[in-house]
């Protein structure tokens, strides 16, 4: 039994919004057996702009049921039979979200008409309800009520059907079909084209614009868990209903796929990825001449226009190594803006600041030994490789750092030596075969994670000089 459904509703997404109409008609694959139609009071003003698309007002809702009590109809309607719309997920998000405040829970099979008319009438110019059914000569003299768009999904599922279309749906019926749960846009063929493959993947909407990158160990099982639950929240169902293509790139590593997953977010800037869109280095360590001679070194908020020895997420990080190289090298932590104040610094109440503070140390020696500070700094700062699986056998996939910071990331030739025994490899000859990337401190960290979870897999490297 197909339960034809078609609702109209306050808004795009069920959470915020409520069913003003709902039609559902009985099919048993040959007729309508029967109907079920009745205006819902939502509980909420519908917005004029509703108002004006369906025709649905106010005044006509002020004395219909609330959902509340027809639920138990609803609900003894549905059970049992497969949920057939067009658009699916958007009806079933809807009766689903509001069954459940009643109390009630469904969870039936479905089917999306939209689907269907894609598989058994290829090359339409368009699959929207009232495009397909011009195309194909379907009526629909109610436009955007539930009754008559339920009517127009009666004759577009029946004229399916008389096309051959019962294959279509027995197959997207199957247990292990995902037909039914993914969008309404998207090709079944592009998801189960997918590897099974650490990687990255791209959802696309209409104009082939990528709206979400994402990365994964395994390519095709991450992608279906995007379309495993259907949630009634806005965000959701509009990610849903924007995603037509799918693309991707496979990695050897997932190391490389989180890597490659935050380059291209900050490359293409897509409207569904956020987390990644907010990370920012936040400090850098910069050297400056003050007026009287003295090199400083100072820690402050980004600034684009200058370039820092080091950068840092956090400001506590960057004071830490900065009081090492005070200590260290003897450097003054008045004028390394760490310490605040008149009198005396601390550095020379404990005896390792020389007094260029007070301008007892000339600049010219305290100058060397901030020079020294930051090359101890630099040369501080870890040279080495990861080389691990490549895409195939054939290749060894390979990420540079080069002097603390992630430098890029390619392929190596699986045929020659790579590794530890070779100790004569520099950085330089593996940077002919890597694509250099823009780094941050989120990517440095995915890799230094990495290499302190498995340390074995570090090879530190010769830097050219």
């Amino acid at each position: 039994m197909y339960a034809i459904v078609d609702i109209e509703t306050t808004g795009g997404y069920a959470t915020n919004n409520a069913i003003t109409e709902v039609a559902i008609v009985l099919h048993d694959g040959i007729r309508e057996l029967r109907r079920y139609e009745t205006l819902v009071n939502p509980g909420m003003p519908i917005p004029r702009y509703v108002q004006a698309l369906t025709g649905i007002n106010d005044e006509m809702v002020a004395d219909a049921p609330y959902f509340n009590e027809i639920a138990d109809v609803v609900h003894e309607w549905l059970k049992g039979s497969v949920f057939v719309a067009h658009n699916v997920n958007f009806d079933y998000s809807f009766i689903k979200h509001q069954l459940k405040a009643c109390g009630l829970d469904i969870d039936v099979k479905k089917l999306c008409t939209v689907r269907l008319s894609r598989k058994t009438f290829p090359g339409a110019p368009s699959y929207s309800l009232g495009n397909i059914c011009s195309h194909l000569g379907i009526s629909i003299p109610n436009r955007h009520r539930a009754g008559g768009d339920a009517d127009a999904t009666v004759m577009l599922f029946e004229k399916i059907l008389q096309a051959g279309g019962l294959e279509h749906i027995r197959s997207m019926l199957k247990g292990n079909s995902r037909e039914q749960y993914l969008p309404s846009n998207l090709p079944a063929v592009q998801l189960e084209r997918l590897p099974e493959t650490p990687g990255v993947y791209y959802f696309h909407d209409q104009k082939g614009k990528v709206i979400y990158v994402g990365k994964a160990k395994n390519i095709r099982s991450r992608v279906s868990s995007h379309f495993s639950n259907n949630k009634p929240g806005r965000q959701k169902q509009d990610f849903l209903r924007n995603i037509y293509s799918i693309s991707h790139e496979t990695t050897g590593t997932e190391l490389m796929a989180f890597l490659l997953e935050c380059i291209e977010i900050r490359r293409l800037w897509p409207a569904y990825n956020r987390s990644l869109k907010r990370f920012e280095q936040t400090y850098g360590l910069y050297v400056f001449e003050d007026r009287s001679g003295y090199t400083r070194l100072v820690l402050e908020k980004r600034r684009k226009q200058l370039t820092p020895i080091y950068t840092f997420c956090q400001l506590w990080e960057g004071q830490n190594i900065l009081w090492k190289l005070i200590r260290q090298f003897k450097l003054c932590p008045r004028l390394c803006f760490i310490e605040k104040g008149e009198g005396p610094c601390e550095g020379v109440k404990e005896q390792y600041c020389q007094g260029a503070c007070e301008h007892r140390e000339s600049p010219e020696s305290y100058n060397q030994r901030v020079q020294q500070a930051v090359d101890g700094l630099i040369k501080s700062l870890p040279t080495f490789t990861l080389v691990d699986e490549g895409r195939h056998p054939e290749e060894k996939s390979c990420i540079l750092v080069e002097q603390g910071r992630f430098y890029g990331m390619g392929y190596l030739p699986a045929d020659q030596s790579w590794g530890r025994e070779n100790s004569t490899v520099d950085a330089g000859e593996l940077k002919a075969f890597l694509t250099p990337y823009p780094e941050n401190d989120y990517m440095r960290g995915l890799v230094y994670q990495h290499v302190e979870k498995w340390p074995y897999k570090r090879i530190n490297l010769h830097t050219p000089s």
